[in-house]
């Protein structure tokens, strides 16, 4: 079968080496909480992990923010911890407490893991992409995505997320070869994983380390670099016309340097990155995606409207993705989301 693919998409023009005025536009969580009709569709389902898992809601939800807002680019509605949840791990979300599993923190919980990702939990992911394809416009790009490695390792040490990590950076000190199982283990399904959803309709795919920023320059290199080296030169072979965005959060500049050597097409700037700084030392290798304070996205007025103008001048003449430093927040005015649309898409 022949798959619909954005071929006319300007997300995809400027992650292949074009720089575009004014940039392509989407937002990390842009299906979310902060949509009317997304709350609608989830009190539907029934819950999260129903929503993410049932293929006509979570494509319905894919394709809303893309409706009401036109983004360059849609992302699929899903979770990181699905990977987790197809090699065996127990995996609910708690109303006002985010994500809980059962703890793989010792040899015997990760020996417990299956070998592969069971694919019948999957499969809804990899449906509701090919839904959403067939749905967008051929100007709109759909982004598949996992979780890196070390971050998705963090949730499962720990059996839910802390502020600093810390039950998964000690197992790695203290039990680096057990780690390493871990990780080996997540970097085989993150491919698997990602695969599959180009296969089913993704024209890109981006990897989320959200917690790359709390790690030593030697430890971000072995559980970050390391494991992003192996998973990018997988899915070159496999399928070496699709893109990848790495969104390393909280890394250092040279630690940012650093993951745009291992062939990505893009870098995530979150949104404390020294954009100057980062368009000096990386556009030359890669196109630079953000970098939007989400709180600016809640403020609006002055505070949106002067760093939307900023942020477009900084990246002007290179390869810019625009889109927020993380997350758009449930509680964002539907009315800012507007305005940076208008703001982004005005010619300078």
């Amino acid at each position: 079968m022949t798959l619909p693919r954005a071929t006319q998409s300007r997300f995809l023009k400027v992650l292949g080496g074009a720089p575009l005025d004014p940039p392509p536009l989407w937002m990390m969580r842009q299906a979310g909480r902060y949509l009317p009709e997304y709350r609608q569709v989830r009190a539907e389902a029934g819950g999260f992990l129903k929503l993410c898992y049932t293929p006509k809601f979570a494509a319905e939800v894919t394709l809303q923010p893309i409706r009401r807002f036109g983004f360059d680019a849609a992302i699929i509605f899903s979770d990181i911890l699905v990977i987790p949840h197809a090699l065996g791990v127990e995996l609910a979300f708690e109303a006002g407490e985010g994500p809980r599993l059962s703890p793989v923190g010792d040899a015997a919980g990760v020996a417990a893991l299956a070998p592969s990702l069971d694919r019948a939990k999957v499969e809804p992911v990899y449906d509701a992409i090919s839904l959403a394809r067939a749905a967008l416009p051929r100007e709109t790009a759909l982004i598949g995505f996992c979780g890196a490695p070390w971050t998705v390792a963090t949730y499962m040490v720990a059996g839910h997320g802390t502020d600093d990590q810390a039950p998964a950076r000690l197992l790695a000190l203290r039990d680096p070869m057990l780690f390493q199982s871990l990780i080996d283990r997540l970097v085989e399904a993150s491919i698997a994983h990602l695969c599959a959803q180009i296969e089913a309709g993704a024209d890109a795919v981006q990897i989320f380390d959200t917690w790359s920023g709390v790690l030593d320059p030697a430890s971000f290199e072995r559980w970050c670099v390391a494991p992003m080296t192996r998973i990018v030169e997988a899915l070159a072979a496999h399928h070496p016309s699709v893109p990848v965005i790495a969104f390393p959060k909280g890394a250092s500049l040279e630690a940012l340097e650093r993951m745009a050597q291992v062939g990505v097409a893009a870098i995530g700037l979150d949104w404390t990155a020294d954009r100057r700084a980062a368009r000096a030392r990386l556009s030359d290798q890669v196109t630079l995606q953000g970098n939007l304070d989400p709180l600016r996205l809640i403020a609006g007025g002055a505070a949106l409207e002067e760093e939307i103008g900023r942020i477009r001048s900084d990246f002007l003449g290179v390869r810019h993705i625009f889109n927020l430093g993380h997350g758009i927040r449930p509680e964002t005015p539907v009315e800012h989301v507007e305005k940076l649309v208008a703001g982004v898409r005005r010619v300078l």
